[in-house]
């Protein structure tokens, strides 16, 4: 009975200060992920007041909202939205894919840390914070501006490689063979293939199987079927959060919508957990030593994320200030880069590696709203003071020989 009582004491306080911290960072407009890898850095193993009794069950919260954060991405998708990002920003997830990965590897490697902490921090550098930038563009009213489906069309990418990267992760921390791991990414990729086929093919029926009028009912069979395939995905080796992507993949229309909307808050609180229990598992006194690391990371990554958005705003026809505003936007890194260091954290892959990835989340995650807000303006001023040098070209001007005019980007241009 006494453990009873601490373990409701311990839990209410964690799910208190979250919306407390949730309400704080609402306030002044800016993620509160950055706080609550805090509060777990607070609570956990070196912090200020260790956590015990709860600490079982904030772990099975913690899988949950992992769950749920890929079913709700899932669910923002129809197959045919996928096929088509597919066949035609290909290119662009390439790109993004090589800038991005590629410095977190070298790190890894350059730290001695081997080649499977090299896939692992290459896919914590690679993948953007769907959730941030998403609030990022509403805060600053750009969901209608003209490059905003080419940032869309980058993280959709980024979330369908992840449905590749996940099972491969999945065997290397394992430490699977050579032969079993290419036999779970060929179950991983034939279940995906699977269930796109199917979602493309008889989405309705899956759809309307599922549907309910009674939000109740809609939300105990859409999160029964999630947790179950998740589960039987883990089971295979595949990855839990792989399973519940698809299942948010296979659904649309308006059970999708309804879903989503009786699923966020239990996203919401139970990611905010996650983002709790990862600090729980990070001594502070471990990120001092890899906080240089963690800066020289955070500065290269937010370089290459701007140049893979100037590249593929470009390449869409955009302007440069457009151009601008796509890279910045990118920059944030969140709930993923956390998602693939957990995955290594508990298989107990290389013990700095957990510290420098919070270190380099941390960073990332606060500075991303800032590189959305700025990187035009300082862009375009510096841009504009590098102009004053050349000599004005008369207005009536023709342009060389084979190139054009480039249009008047303001950012209300296109917006719906």
């Amino acid at each position: 009975m006494h453990s009873s009582a601490v373990f409701l004491i311990e839990f209410g306080a964690i799910i208190l200060g979250l919306g407390l911290l949730g309400r704080f960072a609402g306030r002044f407009r800016f993620s509160p992920i950055p706080l609550y890898l805090l509060a777990g850095l607070a609570f956990g193993e070196g912090g200020l007041l260790p956590l015990g009794a709860s600490e079982e069950f904030v772990a099975i919260g913690a899988e949950i909202g992992v769950i749920l954060l890929l079913l709700m991405l899932g669910l923002e998708y129809t197959a045919s939205d996928l096929v088509t990002n597919l066949k035609t920003q290909y290119p662009a997830g390439l790109v993004d894919a090589c800038l991005n990965a590629l410095p977190g590897a070298a790190m890894a490697l350059l730290l001695g840390w081997g080649p499977v902490a090299a896939v692992v921090l290459a896919g914590v550098t690679w993948i953007s914070s769907s959730g941030v930038i998403a609030k990022v563009m509403g805060d600053l009213g750009r969901l209608g501006n003209r490059e905003t489906p080419v940032i869309l069309s980058i993280l959709v990418l980024e979330d369908l490689a992840m449905a590749v990267y996940l099972p491969i992760l999945t065997a290397l921390v394992a430490g699977v063979s050579l032969a079993a791991g290419s036999v779970t990414l060929a179950i991983a990729l034939g279940v995906a293939g699977l269930v796109l086929f199917l979602a493309v093919r008889f989405g309705r029926v899956i759809s309307r199987f599922v549907s309910s009028d009674d939000p109740e009912k809609l939300l105990l069979v859409v999160l029964g079927l999630t947790l179950l395939v998740a589960g039987i995905a883990q089971q295979l080796q595949v990855s839990a959060a792989v399973g519940a992507f698809l299942v948010g993949i296979a659904l649309s229309g308006e059970v999708a919508e309804g879903a989503h909307n009786l699923l966020s808050p239990l996203r919401d609180l139970f990611a905010a957990v996650f983002f709790v229990f990862f600090g729980l598992h990070t001594d502070p006194a471990s990120i001092p030593p890899v906080i240089l690391p963690a800066l020289a990371l955070a500065v290269v990554t937010a370089g290459t994320k701007i140049a893979t958005g100037y590249w593929a705003a470009k390449r869409a026809g955009i302007s440069a200030k457009g151009r601008w505003r796509a890279g910045g936007t990118l920059v944030a890194r969140g709930e993923f880069s956390i998602v693939i260091a957990g995955l290594a954290v508990t298989a107990g892959i290389e013990p700095a590696l957990g510290p420098l990835a919070t270190a380099y989340v941390l960073v990332l995650v606060i500075i991303g709203p800032l590189t959305a807000r700025y990187t035009e303006p300082i862009a375009t001023r510096l841009t504009a003071r590098r102009g004053k040098s050349v000599p004005a070209v008369p207005a009536d001007a023709e342009p060389p020989h084979g190139e054009t005019l480039e249009p008047v980007d303001d950012g209300s241009v296109g917006r719906a």
